[in-house]
């Protein structure tokens, strides 16, 4: 069945409230569970018809031979000619896996026998700086070089027990100026996260970073590491190659979170949780090779996805975490979605002809309650909403507090659904009193049209192995949507102009070069910065 052939069975006027008074066990019926993670759809329009439709969809776009060779290492990504091994890094039990004839697991497993090693030896003072032992790091990245780590940081508050970890990405001066004014420069670990070692926001802040350290008493032979493949520009920086971490193409940044990216999260919370995050990330790489389609948690997640932006047409997603520490999350998977799937060109050069990766937005809950809820609720687009919640917290002596997010969580997704009435509306207006037109109108404004979809993810607790797990679950919804509309979900040549753009721009920005051979607009701007400037 074609996704066209799908709109058949899109009736935007059938409500989720009837599909639960129809199917007394929906709730059991329409959720997948992985390892106790429960992921519950049935607060959504697709019923057994629907499901079965979409299901087909897998079959027909050959899912599992695709699934089956990106774990084997086969060169999906045709655009780049790579392959797509970022499983391997969280390959912790498995077997083999060769690329171009050459087993690669003895490489990941040797770089993460150092990885643990150093981490240890920062965390112990084996490995100090020129004033003693490190009390904090920065890791300087940007894109997918920082959004996994910071992420896993944050998410990760409670196993802290390393230095304090910060993250540096914005080439705006404010960013680096901000983060290293509150710093000791002789106890301060810098790590340098760029894989060509060429990136130029991360090399400009790198060397502000290392003038810094100089100017303030450190030692940068000492107290800088890097996460990157090209030795002889780390040689050339200053970087013993005791400090580099190196990792393959066929690691893509947004997917490197579990390797050598990795490392400053791995310094924060210790070599063991980090262990316990890869093992997260493996069993659910484990479900998603192992588990029937209906059951399989990654291909229903990406299903709903598919259901609800190439059937229903919504353009947008909302990933409503509510857990504090997760404030990162939405922007994480803003990134693996829109880079990964935000694509206008099938895989054979052909133009799609449906729509690609929906916008991936989001906030924590409860905040957003008080933010943006108003459009989600009564705007006149619907936005499908992925909330995520733990049944419980880290703080037992706030559990008052924890059970006071968990029903918010609850509730929203319960008002989206239900929605009220206008006799409803009127009904409570009476009650205040109100009668006649005003009345009527009152009450027209508390009109909360609902039937409006959403998913929820509930787990135990927020651990490392469930933050693996998540992040896991995620990736490969990311991949079933790539293969189902027939993109490479693997490539990003779409950040590649702006790059382009921004080099050409540079010497005109500094006043060494002409603006004439640019458009109007951008020649007026570079006027004005130039008329302006200090």
């Amino acid at each position: 069945m074609q996704l066209s052939a799908l709109k058949t069975l899109a009736t935007a006027e059938r409500r989720i409230v009837d599909l639960f008074a129809e199917d007394a066990n929906r709730a059991g019926s329409f959720s997948v569970s992985s390892k106790d993670m429960l992921f519950d759809y049935s607060k959504t329009q697709i019923d057994e018809d629907v499901r079965v439709a979409l299901l087909q969809l897998c079959e027909e776009a050959g899912l599992a031979t695709q699934r089956d060779a990106m774990f084997a290492g086969k060169k999906i990504n045709e655009t780049e000619g790579r392959a797509v091994l970022h499983t391997a890094l969280r390959n912790l039990d498995g077997g083999p896996i060769e690329v171009d004839g050459q087993d690669v697991m003895p490489g990941v497993l040797g770089t993460l026998h150092r990885m643990r090693v150093f981490a240890e030896e920062v965390r112990g003072g084996a490995i100090a700086g020129a004033g003693g032992s490190f009390t904090d790091v920065v890791n300087i990245g940007i894109g997918g070089s920082d959004l996994g780590p910071v992420m896993a940081t944050h998410a990760l508050a409670p196993y802290h027990d390393g230095p304090r970890v910060h993250y540096v990405s914005n080439v705006d001066g404010a960013h680096i100026a901000d983060t290293l004014r509150q710093l000791d420069p002789t106890r301060t670990l810098v790590i340098v996260a760029s894989k060509t070692f060429t990136t130029t926001e991360t090399m400009t802040n790198a060397r502000t970073a290392r003038a810094w350290m100089s100017e303030g008493g450190g030692d940068p032979s000492r107290q800088f590491a890097a996460l990157s493949s090209a030795l002889d520009k780390t040689q050339a920086f200053g970087i013993p190659e005791a400090h580099v971490f190196g990792f393959a193409d066929w690691v893509g940044g947004r997917y490197s979170v579990w390797g050598p990216v990795g490392l400053p999260v791995m310094i924060a919370v210790g070599s063991n949780a980090f262990d316990a995050f890869l093992r997260g990330g493996q069993a659910m790489d484990l479900h998603f090779r192992s588990a029937d389609w209906g059951e399989n948690m990654p291909v229903i997640l990406a299903l709903v996805g598919i259901w609800h932006r190439q059937v229903l047409g919504y353009t947008s997603r909302a990933v409503l975490p509510y857990d504090q520490r997760l404030l990162r999350l939405p922007a994480y998977f803003q990134q693996l979605e829109m880079e990964s799937n935000g694509k206008s060109v099938a895989m054979d050069g052909s133009t799609l002809t449906v729509p690609s990766g929906p916008v991936v937005w989001g906030e924590p809950g409860t905040n957003g309650q008080h933010a943006f809820y108003q459009l989600i609720h009564q705007g006149t687009d619907v936005i499908p909403c992925e909330f995520m919640v733990a049944a419980e917290g880290h703080e037992p002596e706030l559990i008052r507090h924890h059970r006071l997010l968990l029903a918010n969580c609850l509730a929203q997704s319960e008002a989206l659904m239900r929605g009220r009435s206008l006799d409803e509306a009127r009904e409570r207006m009476a009650e205040k009193g109100l009668d006649g037109d005003e009345l009527d109108r009152q009450a027209r404004h508390r009109v909360f049209p609902g039937n409006r979809p959403s998913t929820t993810l509930m787990y135990p607790k927020l651990t490392p192995f469930v933050l693996g797990q998540i992040i896991a679950l995620y990736e490969h919804r990311v991949f079933v949507e790539g293969v189902l509309l027939g993109i490479n979900s693997f490539d990003q040549w779409g950040v590649e102009l702006g790059k382009e753009l921004a080099n050409s721009l540079g010497p005109v920005v500094d006043g060494v070069a002409s603006a004439e051979d640019k458009d109007g607009s951008t020649a007026a701007l570079v006027a004005y910065a130039l008329k302006h400037r200090d």
